[in-house]
């Protein structure tokens, strides 16, 4: 009978991955809060400043964790804190359980209509459309605190945590319910000083463009609908963002092409002109969007109706 393999006998075989699941329950969370915060600041003084806690407090709950773990987690130089290897190896994933955690709760308090209510959008949009008009959603619903994001991409509204995003497209993304809220246009704006010597399209021969990065295309489309053959659109000065494009316009850096939308509080006040009374619609339109199980949520569907009786009016 041959021997028996001393691999494979009982004592040595290393425990299946889920052995040390039940582990994870005898890892005091306020220990990971102070490793998560020391290994993001190096400095246990400001981890403790940022929790609200003793220096003391950090020190023995990281000693704490290490013993349990069975492994330093710093290391002290001449130059001060630094992660040991098993630091740096655990850290990441520290950081993003707490992420997840976070997210976690801030979706239940959607639900249950806690917290502020997270909104998404192009920061053009923000600026030159949302904000100007929250003061009324605000005089409407005092209750609802409103937290506002920036993103030029669009954003993936469960794994951010948000309620919802006003994105710019056909209204057709998988998983979301999405509301109309208004067409993009095109209309040309300059100083009221360049205005005088520009009267039909053809006049913006030796004018400056300017462009927005995100919206370059949008001088070719509008010249090519206005048969304007003379003017070359891919030259001129580039923004990053047509904030920036419309503040140069307002500088009388050049003549800017621009959705009226964003630029009707400077028209009204008289630091931009439209140049010309027809405005050229393009494919593309503004919506908001949330998750579909979160669109009859109370404070999404208040925000919604304010927003369709604000591009109602």
């Amino acid at each position: 009978m041959p021997a028996a393999n001393p691999a494979s006998s009982p004592k040595d075989t290393p425990a299946p991955p889920s052995a040390g699941v039940a582990s994870r329950r005898l890892l005091p969370l306020n220990a990971l809060k102070a490793f998560e915060a020391a290994g993001r600041h190096l400095n246990f003084t400001a981890a403790a400043e940022e929790l609200s806690v003793t220096l003391s407090a950090i020190s023995h709950q990281i000693r704490q964790l290490e013993e349990l773990l069975g492994v330093p987690l710093f290391n002290r130089t001449r130059k001060g804190l630094v992660l040991s290897p098993e630091g740096q190896l655990i850290l990441p994933d520290v950081q993003q359980g707490f992420d997840h955690l976070a997210h976690a709760l801030a979706r239940l308090e959607a639900r249950r209509g806690e917290g502020p209510l997270t909104i998404s959008m192009f920061s053009t949009v923000a600026m030159r459309w949302f904000i100007p008009r929250l003061p009324r959603f605000q005089a409407r619903h005092p209750d609802i605190d409103v937290r506002i994001t920036t993103s030029m991409k669009p954003v993936d509204l469960e794994r951010e945590g948000l309620d919802c995003a006003i994105r710019y497209g056909n209204g057709d993304w998988p998983g979301l319910h999405a509301t109309r809220l208004f067409a993009e246009e095109l209309t040309v704006v300059c100083h009221p000083d360049l205005a005088r010597s520009i009267h039909k399209p053809a006049d913006l021969v030796g004018h400056k463009l300017l462009h927005s990065q995100n919206r370059f295309e949008h001088w070719r489309i509008w010249l090519i609908a206005m048969g304007v053959t003379e003017v070359d659109p891919t030259v001129g000065t580039v923004f990053e963002t047509r904030s920036f494009t419309i503040q140069a316009a307002v500088q009388g850096m050049g003549v800017a092409v621009m959705d009226p939308a964003f630029v009707a509080e400077e028209i009204k006040a008289g630091r931009l002109v439209q140049l010309f009374d027809k405005t050229l619609p393009v494919r593309g339109a503004y919506w908001l969007v949330c998750l579909e199980h979160m669109a009859e949520a109370a404070r999404i569907k208040l925000l919604r109706e304010w927003l369709i009786e604000e591009v109602s009016q």
